[in-house]
């Protein structure tokens, strides 16, 4: 891709939903540097972060240098774009090790060599020396009360209750100086960010403006919502990172592959780096055939790969073949296959009950409660319904013993096609 393309290929996308004056021609000119700030208020970040990870990588891949900004400084004191609630202030020692879990998140995403190589900054090292005085001359000054209280984000939190601290109120100064900072320092003149953080972007804007007597320019994105209203990035069982070990690559590529109809062209779009004639033909699949759902599964294998690498996917598809089915349990360890299972009923049985000549699987049956008896174990297991870890039962009098768990920790059953029950092995 070109250099002069990176506007269009967003604006193509539907992923700009405000931008200054000259913006576009901007690119034209030259090689751009340009940042995009991320709060260091958890140990990593999530899929609400990933569409501005994404712009920075879209940004170097159209040929200009992505700035990616560590709030280090301003992550003590908490932007209240978009929040009705102050957040709880941070101390100094959590925020480093927030800031250590982002630095390495964002390392997978782009490029730190190279002609337009990607660069991450920390602003607590220029705003934690910053004296009050210092900063009200050279900042304060440049800003009234009243243009502070005309942006959305400030005056949203006026109507709550709760109304907005001091501390709050100040954050958008000091993003300005962050942008100015960055200005001086490596000849940055583009921010991006969500549409919340239009406010602190032009504030920006206008202090490089009044002090260094030059443009700079702002591209807010769209924030992501679903069509079914819930919260994007959220699901019934918390929040999707992605650090693998906060979600699993299966409940990642899950949340993908759960995406609604309505949803799939969007975060086709939004969330790869697919060109867009090929997501037409995507989603012409998918309108041909609806319940293939070929454009989420495609939009889970794309983002999935990029996320957590092409073994990240293979452990997540594979995975979802055990949850449908499709696949032997076996293929799976025993703590892979309690994270694919974790909402299913459990049992827990002694071990030594497996040992020696083990336990009649028709016992197993009606104790894990796949049967209502032995009775019905046996019915099930004539006509052929029923399952121990993915491989179909055909013997009444099979004995179920330690070595069948896998792992030698878990016993996976299931009745019909989507009936499972997990027996665990304690003791």
């Amino acid at each position: 891709m070109r250099a002069t393309n990176f506007f269009d290929d967003l604006q193509s996308r539907g992923l700009v939903h405000s931008a200054s004056e000259g913006s576009r021609d901007h690119f034209a000119a030259g090689p751009v540097t340009g940042y995009i700030g991320f709060d260091p208020t958890a140990p990593g970040l999530h899929v609400g972060s990933l569409l501005q990870i994404l712009a920075l990588a879209r940004l170097q891949r159209a040929g200009h240098r992505p700035l990616a900004l560590v709030g280090g400084g301003t992550g003590m004191i908490g932007d209240p774009s978009g929040k009705t609630t102050e957040r709880q202030l941070l101390t100094r020692a959590q925020v480093e090790e927030n800031v250590g879990g982002i630095r390495s998140e964002l390392e997978r995403f782009l490029d730190f060599s190279g002609a337009c190589a990607a660069q991450l900054v920390d602003n607590h090292g220029w705003l934690a020396g910053l004296g009050l005085i210092e900063f009200l001359r050279d900042v304060g000054k440049h800003f009234t009360v009243n243009y502070m209280l005309a942006k959305e984000s400030v005056a949203r939190r006026l109507e709550q209750e709760e109304g907005i601290s001091v501390t709050e109120f100040g954050y958008m100064l000091l993003q300005a100086y962050d942008f100015g900072v960055l200005a001086d320092r490596y000849g940055c003149t583009l921010q991006m960010g969500g549409s919340d953080q239009w406010g602190n972007i032009t504030a920006g804007m206008e202090l490089i403006r009044r002090t260094r007597g030059r443009s700079a320019h702002g591209i807010v994105q769209p924030l992501i919502t679903t069509s079914s209203g819930v919260k994007f990035g959220k699901t019934e069982s918390g929040t999707v990172w992605l650090n693998s070990e906060r979600t699993s690559p299966f409940r990642f590529y899950q949340f993908w592959l759960n995406t609604d109809d309505r949803d799939a062209e969007h975060y086709l779009k939004a969330f790869t780096f697919l060109p867009l004639d090929e997501i037409a033909e995507v989603l012409g699949e998918h309108a041909a055939n609806p319940a293939a759902r070929t454009g989420q599964r495609r939009l889970a294998v794309e983002v999935t790969r990029m996320v957590h690498g092409d073994g990240g996917l293979e452990r997540a598809v594979r995975a979802t073949g055990v949850l449908f089915g499709s696949r032997a349990a076996q293929e799976l360890g025993a703590a892979e296959l309690l994270d694919v299972f974790a909402d299913v009923p459990s049992t827990e049985m002694t071990r030594i009950r497996l040992e020696g000549d083990g336990l009649l699987v028709v016992d197993l049956l009606a104790e894990a409660g796949v049967a209502s008896s032995k009775g019905e174990a046996r019915r099930l297991i004539t006509g052929g319904g029923v399952y121990l870890n993915g491989e179909r039962l055909a013997a009444q009098d099979q004995r179920i013993r330690r070595e069948d768990a896998i792992g030698g920790e878990v016993l996976l059953l299931r009745k019909g096609k989507k009936d499972n029950r997990v027996v665990r092995l304690i003791g």
